[in-house]
């Protein structure tokens, strides 16, 4: 008997069968059971979750000789015939083979013809977005008002590319992504029926790399079993698909946390010379940085994070390291290293460099890094000498003098660093923002510093009153003036447009997510 995959033997057969997908079952045994079928319907949603397999239970549950019937008996012709797919009265039709004007005339003149052995003649055609307008406008009619025993089923994963005038025509079902613990289930009750044996950590894995589909899910498990002839291990799948296993993320966030650049950079080329994709790797790791995130603000609500509740915990466990502007800061690199990357032969060493910047930085904003930080300094106290503290391992110059009235704005610029510098002793996240910021203008005791102007979320978190205070606070003690700020978002500034121009210079700044503050 020849062999049969996974995901065609494992195909749902009926309405119960049908995984993660509880809205469209019911809505479609709803109308069955009170005989209000549409006549025409639109499946629309990701590759792999259903779509055309509903259809076809629809088709039966439409035809079966106990029909229309939410339980198909799955044993007459009818049942039988879909089952095969040779069924006279069910006509299947690729939309990409199928997409001219010409097969939709076709189609056009056999819809009058009456079923031949069911109630009904239906038609399932997938992926519809391929027909083309002309092809599209010759169904229109017979769309609109079909032959009563006719009844359409359309498939897509593209509903925007289907015209309006066809979807204002059908009932649309939207199917969802199935969510990583459905698929796990449905992987286990697979795995019993076949006598496989597959580690936990593998279905993980599995059903987290297949993005929702269980399609894929299926397939990819089918692969592992045939490789490893029965006994699966989280080796095996790393192994043969080059997965990132879960570990390895929390690991590299972990030396992240605890401000290890050159422990980050090492478990990284461990990864690459295990033959991971550095790529397939960064999309994990913005992606851990997402759940992290999510994990903090839900406290690690299963729903929301859609992982095992194991890894939920240990989720919310890491997060309790980092702040909110941390991941979000974290989730800035990442995403600027991901752009970079599209622009370079090499994916590793954008991924390189961010992932020192981001342990580095976290080691910048203890004080350890640069000579203003060697020895701590204890809370604020009034005492004599050219040095007070504001708050712990925070060393910002007193001034020598009362505050001046008036600053100008290249007095600000010529301290501009150490502020940035000495703010990092007391807030990280404050700043790495702060330090994409320019100061353009004082007047007065208020200070101007401009962000451009797709630097929204940095301008946002620095009007955060505590942290603009903080701000404030460090700019008027080194500035020795009495200073308000105000932060402004603005167009690219010339000498910036003119950098952008050299594709070396735009390289650079792309990478290190930096920008121009003068040429020359």
């Amino acid at each position: 008997m020849a062999y049969t995959v996974f995901a065609l033997k494992w195909r749902p057969q009926d309405f119960e069968s049908v995984v993660g997908q509880d809205h469209i079952v019911g809505t479609l045994k709803n109308a069955i059971q009170k005989n209000r079928l549409a006549h025409a319907y639109l499946f629309t949603g990701p590759r792999g979750v259903g779509k055309t397999s509903t259809a076809r239970i629809l088709a039966k549950a439409l035809n079966c000789k106990e029909g229309p019937t939410i339980k198909p008996c799955q044993k007459c012709s009818s049942c039988l015939g879909i089952n095969q797919g040779n069924s006279l009265d069910v006509i299947e039709i690729d939309g990409a083979s199928n997409r001219g004007i010409d097969e939709i005339r076709a189609l056009r003149e056999n819809v009058k013809f009456s079923p031949t052995q069911g109630k009904y003649k239906i038609y399932i055609i997938d992926e519809v977005h391929q027909i083309t307008p002309d092809g599209f406008n010759a169904l229109l009619k017979t769309l609109e008002e079909p032959p009563e025993f006719v009844k359409f089923i359309f498939a897509t994963t593209h509903p925007q590319k289907v015209m309006p005038t066809i979807i204002s025509r059908c009932q649309r079902m939207d199917f969802r992504r199935i969510p990583v613990i459905e698929i796990i289930s449905q992987l286990e009750k697979i795995i019993r029926q076949e006598k496989a044996v597959v580690d936990k950590e593998v279905l993980f894995a599995v059903a987290k790399s297949s993005d929702g589909s269980l399609r894929d899910a299926e397939s990819v498990l089918d692969q592992l079993v045939s490789f490893s002839q029965g006994n699966v291990s989280l080796k095996d799948a790393i192994s043969v698909l080059g997965m990132v296993e879960q570990d390895v993320l929390f690991a590299l966030t972990d030396k992240i946390i605890q401000k290890d650049p050159q422990g980050a950079l090492r478990l990284f080329s461990e990864i690459v010379d295990d033959g991971k994709d550095p790529g397939v790797f960064l999309i994990n790791l913005i992606e851990h940085f997402r759940n992290l995130m999510v994990a903090k603000v839900s406290k690690a609500d299963t729903k929301l994070v859609d992982l095992p509740q194991d890894v939920c915990d240990r989720l919310f466990e890491q997060s309790k390291s980092l702040s909110l502007e941390e991941i979000f800061t974290a989730f800035n690199i990442l995403v600027a290293t991901q752009e970079m990357a599209k622009r370079l032969d090499s994916q590793r060493i954008p991924l390189e460099i961010s992932l020192v910047r981001l342990a580095y930085n976290r080691l910048e904003g203890r004080g350890l890094i640069g000579e203003k930080s060697k020895k701590p300094i204890l809370e604020k106290e009034k005492q004599a000498g050219p040095e007070v503290a504001v708050k712990e391992d925070v060393p910002i110059q007193a001034p020598t003098q009362a505050p001046s009235e008036s600053i100008s704005l290249d007095q600000v610029k010529s301290v501009w660093s150490h502020i940035v510098n000495n703010l990092a002793s007391i807030k990280m996240s404050v700043s790495t923002y702060l330090s994409e910021g320019e100061p353009t203008k004082v007047q007065g005791n208020m200070l101007t510093v401009a962000f451009p102007k797709n630097y929204s979320l940095h301008k946002e978190s620095l009007d955060k009153k505590e942290n603009k205070a903080m701000i404030e606070k460090a700019a008027s003690e080194l500035c020795n003036a009495d200073l308000r700020i105000n932060f402004i978002l603005v167009a690219q500034a010339k000498h910036e447009q003119d950098a952008h121009s050299n594709p070396f210079v735009k390289s650079a700044l792309d990478m290190f997510g930096g920008r121009v503050v003068k040429e020359g």
